[in-house]
C-alpha cells in the first residue's frame, strides 16, 4: 500500500472517530483501539523516512500522538483538548487553517 493512500484513508477514519467520540455517539475506547490498530498497520509498512509528505499528514500524526498521549476519554473531559482536535478535523475538512503548534512526525520502525 502506498503511504499517501494509507494516510488519506486514515485521515477520513480519524475524523469520523474523533467526531463520534466528541458527540458521544461512540465510546472513547473505540478511538483508542483505532490508534493501536493504525500503529500496527503502519509498522507493517516498514517506513524509514520520518518526514511527512504533506501538511495533512503532519496534522494526522499530530492527532495520533496527542490521542495516544491523552487517550480518547480526554475528548469528553478536556475542553481544550477537544477544541484542539476539532481544529485539526476542520483543517482536514478544508474549513480551517493549519493548526497552531501542530508538530507531526512519522514514527519509524
Amino acid at each position: 500500500m502506498i503511504i499517501e493512500q494509507f494516510i488519506n484513508g486514515k485521515i477520513k477514519q480519524m475524523s469520523a472517530y474523533i467526531s463520534a467520540v466528541s458527540d458521544q455517539t461512540l465510546h472513547y475506547t473505540e478511538l483508542d483501539q483505532f490508534i493501536v490498530d493504525t500503529m500496527e498497520e503502519w509498522a507493517s509498512l516498514n517506513v524509514t523516512d520520518i518526514t511527512p509528505n504533506s501538511a495533512q499528514e503532519r496534522v494526522f500524526w499530530h492527532l495520533i500522538h496527542e490521542v495516544s498521549l491523552h487517550g480518547g476519554q480526554a475528548l469528553q473531559q478536556n475542553l481544550f483538548f477537544k477544541s484542539e482536535m476539532n481544529t485539526c478535523i476542520d483543517f482536514f475538512n478544508g474549513i480551517g487553517s493549519y493548526p497552531i503548534d501542530c508538530i507531526g512526525w512519522r514514527p519509524i520502525a
